[in-house]
């Protein structure tokens, strides 16, 4: 079998949730976890070991950056947390400076097809600074996006309309942070708009709209109600992380709202900048960004996003 290898960088919550996940996911048969704190990375390393008999075959260890050399995906999911009440485009100043080391140790381990998957947040601004600092094709660094914020929203769909998440098509799009833009204009179930849906279903009767902008607040807020409870967000990251992961090695060439990078996009609207939209997804990463037909007012929210990004980004620059 090849070697289906993926090296996470950051075995904090979100680190250390990804490998489990990964470990019970028949798409991966080797995992090297890399971390300053290496008694942690060695700990975990035994403890998911201990359980490989009891799910499949694969290799799970502790290790530092020169095991990069053949790993074909590389996960940094390094950083601080997020605090309660804390914007993402805030936690920038105090990742940057981690992301610095990071990229100063993995560059030269890292091998000419390897493919970068950031999954620290604010992502989107660490996906662009990834891309810059490297200077690899774009097409090989990717931040996880709003693929999370995306499955939440289907959930919240299903959970309304009482149909399987899975069977909802809808996306987030823009900013993963405060200014995503949940696409309402493009969701389907069954094929049929969101907005026809409603209109048969008949649960939400004259308050269609508002209970969409609703949920919207709610997709948007989640992360902040989760560290209000909790303390961190890793669990549904983790298997976003997993999902693009498998889309990856499996070469599935699947549409997942991934942030990559855009220039000149929606007429030269958007451009130089890290964004989430519909993406085909296979073995080389990015094959292809797709834009769907959104509204003229979603555009203009994920124009107003990309402002949002850029003004961080050139801050902190």
């Amino acid at each position: 079998m090849e070697k289906r290898k993926v090296a996470i960088i950051g075995d904090g919550f979100v680190g250390s949730s990804l490998a489990f996940s990964l470990c019970i996911n028949s798409s991966v048969n080797e995992i090297v976890i890399i971390d300053v704190n290496k008694n942690k990375a060695s700990g975990d390393a035994l403890d998911l070991s201990h359980g490989l008999a009891l799910i499949s075959a694969k290799k799970v260890y502790a290790g530092d950056y020169q095991d990069l050399i053949d790993a074909h995906i590389v996960v940094i999911s390094a950083g601080v947390n997020q605090k309660e009440g804390e914007s993402r485009l805030e936690l920038l100043g105090r990742n940057i400076k981690i992301f610095e080391s990071i990229i100063a140790n993995l560059k030269p381990c890292l091998n000419d097809q390897a493919i970068i998957l950031v999954a620290s947040n604010p992502v989107d601004l660490l996906s662009l600074y990834t891309y810059k600092t490297l200077n690899i094709s774009s097409k090989r660094v990717i931040g996880t996006g709003t693929v999370l914020d995306s499955a939440r929203l289907k959930y919240l769909l299903g959970e309304e309309t009482q149909i399987d998440p899975r069977s909802i098509h809808a996306y987030v799009i823009g900013e993963h942070g405060d200014s995503e833009v949940p696409a309402f204009s493009t969701t389907t179930i069954a094929g049929i708009p969101l907005e026809h849906f409603c209109k048969k279903c008949g649960k939400c009767k004259d308050n269609g709209a508002k209970r969409m902008e609703n949920i919207a607040k709610e997709v948007k807020d989640s992360a902040y109600e989760i560290i209000k409870m909790k303390g961190a967000t890793y669990y549904g990251i983790a298997l976003a992380a997993t999902r693009i992961i498998e889309a990856i090695y499996n070469n599935e060439n699947s549409v997942l709202t991934i942030s990559s990078y855009l220039s000149k996009a929606f007429n030269g609207q958007i451009d130089d900048v890290y964004l989430s939209l519909p993406c085909i997804i296979n073995s080389q990463g990015v094959k292809e960004v797709l834009y769907p037909p959104f509204s003229e007012d979603e555009i203009s929210q994920l124009v107003a996003s990309m402002k949002a990004i850029k003004e961080a980004y050139n801050s902190v620059k």
